[in-house]
């Protein structure tokens, strides 16, 4: 699988899938805003995630990999909490307790 470069706001640069890194919704807006596919070899800045942060970002990537692709209408579903699975649960309440300013 092709990879892209992702660089955190500490300089950090990590090598990822392509399709892993699109898991992330604010990942893939920012590929195709900036027209960068795999075989682009500038790495995309993440100003505003730390290196920390970023690895928690891939490791959810990678855990969600396989699940299937959101409705194209997504701004108009239902939002709900109580469909969240127990691994996403923990790793959110992890990162919330590591944003804090």
């Amino acid at each position: 699988m092709p990879n892209i470069k992702l660089q955190s706001s500490d300089g950090d640069i990590f090598d990822v899938d392509i399709n892993i890194a699109k898991q992330s919704g604010t990942i893939s807006t920012m590929l195709e805003d900036l027209g960068m596919d795999e075989e682009d070899d500038d790495p995309v800045p993440l100003p505003n995630v730390s290196a920390m942060i970023l690895k928690k970002v891939i490791t959810w990537c990678k855990h969600h990999k396989d699940d299937p692709p959101k409705p194209e209408d997504e701004e108009n579903m239902e939002k709900r909490t109580d469909d969240i699975d127990s691994w996403t649960r923990i790793s959110l309440k992890w990162t919330k307790g590591h944003c804090s300013s």
